[in-house]
């Protein structure tokens, strides 16, 4: 089983802010698996599906964004995930809108929710999926842009990011993270 997890905060009032785009690419997966019930398990809501043969466990931490790696360290310990089979979506203010970034390792970059996954996991080297929200305009602190909505001119663009996300994401379960990379950076 692969482990797909998508930051985010829970709440009507941050559905469609910038900081959950993570939780609207594991929509788009879930859709694209036939919806699959959701259950609260892990501090979270969670989905298993099927992507491209491969039975995968979607993750919705509901610990608010920067608390996400108690339930994901739930998750993967329960399941006894490698953290190679793990991935991490999530938003990153350092990207332009519509740039994806896949990577296999590395720092947080600033991103507290991916940050706390890390430090919880206690490892640098979990595959991660961030897509471009930014850049944070002149004169904005980055807090309010990410708890911010997107205008309505830039919705369509998130909708096609989303789905190439999707699809990316769709590719690292099915061939790896090598392949995504090839394929979506």
């Amino acid at each position: 089983m692969k482990l797909l997890v998508g930051l985010g905060n829970p709440g009507h009032v941050y559905q469609d802010t910038r900081h959950n785009i993570g939780f609207e690419v594991l929509e788009v997966l879930a859709k694209r698996a036939g919806s699959p019930t959701r259950r609260p398990r892990f501090q979270a809501e969670t989905a298993q599906a099927t992507i491209r043969g491969t039975p995968v466990l979607l993750l919705w931490p509901l610990t608010w964004m920067n608390l996400s790696g108690s339930s994901v360290l739930a998750a993967r310990d329960f399941y006894k995930i490698p953290d190679s089979d793990m991935i991490v979506v999530c938003d990153d203010f350092n990207l332009p809108l519509d740039t994806i970034r896949i990577r296999p390792a590395g720092s947080a970059g600033g991103q507290n929710g991916l940050s706390d996954v890390l430090t919880r996991l206690g490892t640098t080297t979990l595959p991660r999926l961030r897509l471009g929200i930014g850049p944070v305009p002149a004169g904005w602190k980055s807090a309010d842009f990410v708890l911010g909505k997107f205008p309505k001119m830039d919705r369509d663009r998130v909708g096609v990011v989303l789905e190439r996300a999707a699809d990316a994401a769709e590719e690292w379960v099915a061939l790896g993270i090598q392949a995504a990379m090839n394929k979506y950076n």
